[in-house]
């Protein structure tokens, strides 16, 4: 049987065809990845204007740590909306839980908003605000499994490292829209004063905004291919515990590779902020404009990293988070508490990111390579949520508190020593770019 001919030029436009729609597809996909995390990220920022509308109080130092108990809150229930959201991306497809999750961080955002002050309704102020926190961290738990599992699969296997590495490029850059926000409103709209007294909810009103524009474009998002041969085989296996229980190796590289990269990543961005303003002792906009522009920095290093593990692996650029982290984060943060110079601090963040991108540009494509396609969202997103949970969630509370005890250095160690376990796991691991379980169903 002759098989029938197809001109060049014919091949080559069903490529770009192709490649068009796999980058509408991550561009659309990344966009709701970035308005999700400006919603949560909105809170690191502008905590340090409403923190004293929540928490009585006269020390700035407790009040930081009683808002950052509460970040830690978000990130408690993170697991729940790892399981439920990667659920619902397995069984119902990528799309429906991504329009779900951003649905939900719409709502969350918006409840900060309106809530009350303390003065005005007492103890239900933090209150209401811990449900806040609660529901948007239900929402971050779900993104990214459901995300990372989409950009993933969208992606041509030569170039996933790059592509999927915009997933924590909008991370970041849902960080920097947060302090953007919080720079024009400091040196350009409003007063401190006028921040403090309710300047503070404008970003959640403007998040909650995007969130209902980034909904109504990831309602045109196509299903990735993975997920439709899954559902069309002829034995559909049923995403539960019980199914990823029967990986119960790649749901411990999760957690082991994970540890020490979100520790690290929310000590550089969430941490950092406050870091800044009450151990190094900048002022408002040095901490600003320094915050700001190293994450600028650090978005451009993930497409970077991205591709170069497209080409060397995954594995040697984890190991240099890992050996790096391990032997410069205490002289890192000792040469930055040092330091009274707003560029001497931007330098020293900017050193930190050339070794923590080693993680954050590929970790959330290496958790994909590790699972089939039947619970890769689950697999990739629950054991992440509990991870983050555990380390990253709370990373700020155990560094104020240890500042607050009168042991900030005690945190470094805590940095490094995490650092380390996770680096025990890179060296064991296998390589998942040239082990891949992207193509199994």
């Amino acid at each position: 049987m002759a098989t029938a001919y197809v001109p060049v030029h014919a091949e080559r436009e069903l490529a770009a065809a192709d490649m068009r729609r796999r980058i509408k597809a991550i561009f659309v996909g990344s966009i709701g990845n970035l308005v999700e995390w400006y919603d949560f990220y909105a809170y690191a920022a502008f905590a340090l204007y409403f923190a004293g509308s929540f928490f009585p109080g006269t020390d700035p130092v407790v009040q930081q740590l009683n808002a950052a108990v509460l970040f830690a809150v978000g990130f408690i229930v993170r697991p729940i909306g790892g399981w439920l959201f990667g659920h619902m991306a397995d069984r119902h497809g990528r799309r429906k839980a991504l329009m779900a999750s951003v649905l939900l961080m719409c709502f969350g955002s918006l409840m900060i908003a309106v809530t009350p002050t303390y003065t005005s309704i007492g103890l239900m102020a933090p209150v209401m605000l811990a449900v806040a926190r609660i529901v948007q961290g239900l929402s971050l738990g779900g993104e990214y499994g459901a995300s990372a599992t989409y950009l993933s699969e969208v992606a041509d296997q030569k170039h996933r490292g790059f592509y999927s590495s915009f997933q924590y490029v909008t991370l970041i850059g849902g960080q920097l829209c947060a302090i953007v926000v919080l720079l024009l409103l400091q040196q350009v709209f409003l007063t401190g004063e006028q921040l403090r007294a309710w300047g503070w909810r404008i970003p959640f009103l403007v998040g909650a905004a995007l969130a209902l524009t980034a909904l109504g474009m990831r309602r045109n998002l196509h299903e990735t291919d993975d997920f439709k041969t899954t559902q069309a085989g002829a034995r559909k296996k049923t995403p539960s515990l019980r199914t990823l229980m029967e990986h119960p190796r790649e749901v411990l590289l999760v957690v082991g590779l994970t540890m020490g990269g979100t520790t690290a990543f929310y000590t550089y961005t969430t941490y950092m902020q406050k870091f800044l303003k009450l151990s190094v002792g900048l002022t408002d906009l040095q901490t600003t404009v320094v915050t700001g522009g190293s994450l600028v920095f650090a978005l451009l290093l993930q497409p970077t990293y991205g591709a170069l593990s497209d080409r060397i692996g995954r594995k040697p650029l984890l190991i240099w988070f890992g050996v790096m982290g391990t032997l410069c984060t205490i002289p890192l943060l000792d040469a930055l508490q040092a330091t009274k110079s707003g560029l001497v601090a931007f330098l020293l963040i900017c050193a930190a990111w050339l070794i923590v991108a080693g993680y954050t540009s590929i970790n959330a494509v290496v958790k994909a390579e590790l699972f089939p396609t039947y619970i890769r969202a689950m697999g990739v997103g629950l054991p992440y949520a509990v991870t983050v949970s555990i380390f990253g969630g709370t990373a700020e509370s155990v560094a104020l508190w240890f500042k607050s005890i009168g042991h900030e250095r005690w945190f470094y160690s805590y940095l490094t020593g995490v650092i380390a376990v996770s680096l025990l796991v890179y060296v064991a691991m296998r390589d998942t770019k040239r082990r891949s379980a992207m193509r199994t169903s």
